[in-house]
């Protein structure tokens, strides 16, 4: 039987409100489809509090920072409330030891209260609390004695202030938890040497979402104006994982087409100024209900995320999104694992060479590609995740309860 009608608590790293759709935020939607569903959102450090309080995001949460009696938002889904908690400290910068600890005693206390003020308004008596990617509260969840607990891990931790204290939390995380779920093979594999119940499911995409492209009535998005074609296109977050190497030598040599990439830059890893060329396009990030229109102007749809030592933990949403909308799809092959669940409809290249024949060919595209691609992603929507999701939360729930 799946799980229905129970109270889950989800710890999210990512804002509900934030610029790209988020794996975090679209799971607990679905979920929140017949379970109450109290989304927590990634609680404000003293330093946001500063920096974003002009900002319209700030203006949504200030009024339920410091009122327990107010401090949900209500959301256009019923079963699904956000949770705003009071700004923590920024304890980042302090060195990992006792201090460190110490002090996220003390933040996870103050959400901690929170959550339980919320559980006492609503009588909630049982729940499932998930831990989706915050890992920087490793044992929020004994303040408040879920039913039973979950690690949602969607990402290796690499960025340097992740890795400063991340790293050890995430491993008390894991091993404090009674359910580890990865989304990718390779960091099943990890986290099961610590928690021996961890288990696979991948990354899925907003499949009726990302079919609007195929609409010929949709215009293309206004952001592709006046760019020539045909137009190579990238939709998502402009950091560390691209290979901007291989980018470079992809716009240099294929001076014929517009490279076009969509989505929040880091600056850290990429300043726009030093990274210039007549057919490279650098937009910004645009809402994510635009994300139809844009990949609709796109004649082929890129991932060119560098092959490293991590890069087969990373499962990505926007190749099923891609998939969606019909678009041709050439890839570096950054993760091994990809190729089982796209069936032969997308090319996996070593070097920028083969990346520029796959768009070539990819150019060419045919009817009969395009519905293959099409039966690829209908294979991978958000709703076969959540049902498996839903069962092994229902499985893992069950034996505890026994």
């Amino acid at each position: 039987m799946s799980l229905k009608d129970q109270h889950i608590i989800i710890f999210s790293q990512m804002q509900f409100d934030g610029r790209l759709e988020s794996t975090n935020y679209t799971m607990a939607k679905h979920l929140a489809k017949d379970n109450y569903v109290y989304y927590v959102d990634r609680p404000y450090t003293w330093k946001d509090y500063l920096k974003f309080r002009n900002t319209p995001e700030f203006d949504v949460r200030k009024p339920h920072f410091f009122s327990s009696s107010n401090s949900l938002i209500e959301t256009e889904l019923p079963n699904l409330k956000i949770v705003i908690t009071p700004p923590v400290p920024s304890i980042n910068m302090l060195p990992e030891g006792p201090l460190y600890r110490l002090a996220l005693k003390l933040n996870q206390l103050i959400v901690g209260n929170r959550l339980r003020k919320v559980i006492k308004k609503f009588s909630i008596n049982n729940y499932i609390y998930i831990n989706s990617y915050n890992f920087s509260f490793p044992t929020l969840h004994k303040l408040i004695n879920p039913d039973l607990t979950v690690y949602h891990c969607v990402d290796p931790i690499i960025e340097p202030y992740q890795t400063k204290h991340g790293l050890i939390s995430e491993d008390i995380l894991v091993k404090a938890v009674d359910l580890v779920i990865c989304t990718s093979k390779e960091l099943r594999n990890k986290k099961a040497l610590l928690n021996s119940n961890s288990f696979f499911i991948p990354n899925a995409a907003n499949i009726g979402h990302s079919q609007k492209a195929l609409d010929p009535d949709l215009p293309e998005a206004e952001i592709l104006a006046g760019i020539k074609k045909p137009v190579i296109g990238y939709f998502g977050a402009i950091e560390r994982r691209i290979d901007y190497d291989l980018v470079r030598e992809l716009f240099e040599t294929n001076a014929d087409k517009s490279f076009v990439f969509i989505g929040p830059i880091d600056r850290y890893y990429i300043k726009e100024e030093e990274y210039a060329a007549p057919n490279l396009f650098l937009k910004g990030p645009v809402p994510y209900e635009l994300m139809p229109s844009v990949l609709k102007g796109f004649d082929v749809a890129i991932i060119p995320f560098k092959k490293d030592e991590v890069s087969n933990d990373i499962f990505p949403l926007k190749l099923f999104e891609y998939l969606g909308s019909g678009r041709p799809v050439v890839s570096t092959d950054f993760n091994d694992d990809l190729k089982d669940f796209t069936m032969d409809t997308v090319p996996y290249c070593k070097n920028a060479k083969e990346f520029s024949d796959a768009i070539e060919v990819a150019l060419q595209d045919t009817d009969v590609l395009l519905q293959k691609r099409l039966e690829v992603a209908a294979e991978n929507t958000w709703e076969h995740r959540i049902t498996e999701i839903k069962d092994l939360l229902r499985i893992n729930l069950d034996k505890k309860q026994m």
